[in-house]
């Protein structure tokens, strides 16, 4: 049973989301400052541009040309220089700890919930809030429920709740997740003005 995500909002980039681990942890590391669907249209900007999305081919680019082809409009990210080395730093992670499988980030050893997400704070450009929304999304979408990942993910992992990237299934609920973000986002303003 293939999952099909849509957090891209556009069919090709999703599929290579649903299809590739390493793309969808690619457009979660792209999703800071810039719009949420546009980075996780990065992945097929990459594959566009490098004859298809290979984890091996970015942890071995040129770190230039990489640099160049992240950064040529459309950009994968408003920060696309910046947002390639980490790209390739992830690419390289994941092949030195993990032999290439991305997967093996959340399978090896059977892990628990609390490991999965001390394996994804230990990526490259992951921090804690990152793993856990990464945690409920192969949670909520993808069926991968380690025993206490619920826990782990916190939060994020709240059935029915529209806080992040976990809780994106259409348009629609990416318009919920947005709201929301505006509503934190100016409730911490607010009570940061007191």
């Amino acid at each position: 049973m293939t999952v099909e995500l849509c957090l891209a909002q556009e069919p090709e980039a999703d599929k290579l989301l649903s299809d590739d681990p390493f793309a969808l942890l690619t457009g979660m590391l792209l999703d800071q400052q810039y719009p949420l669907e546009h980075a996780f249209r990065g992945p097929k900007k990459i594959a566009d541009r490098m004859d298809g999305f290979a984890i091996a081919k970015i942890a071995e680019a040129d770190p230039q040309g990489f640099e160049d082809l992240c950064s040529t409009p459309p950009a994968i990210h408003r920060y696309g220089r910046s947002m390639a080395r980490r790209t390739q730093e992830l690419a390289r992670y994941v092949i030195e700890n993990y032999g290439g499988r991305t997967e093996a980030i959340w399978t090896e050893g059977d892990p628990d919930g609390a490991e999965v997400l001390r394996r994804l704070k230990a990526l490259p450009g992951y921090g804690d809030q990152k793993a856990r929304i990464f945690l409920a999304l192969l949670g909520k979408q993808l069926g991968v429920r380690p025993k206490g990942w619920e826990k782990a993910a916190g939060a994020y992992s709240e059935k029915g709740s529209r806080r992040s990237a976990a809780d994106i299934v259409d348009g629609e609920s990416l318009l919920e997740v947005r709201a929301f973000k505006k509503q934190m986002k100016a409730a911490a303003k607010e009570s940061g003005a007191k």
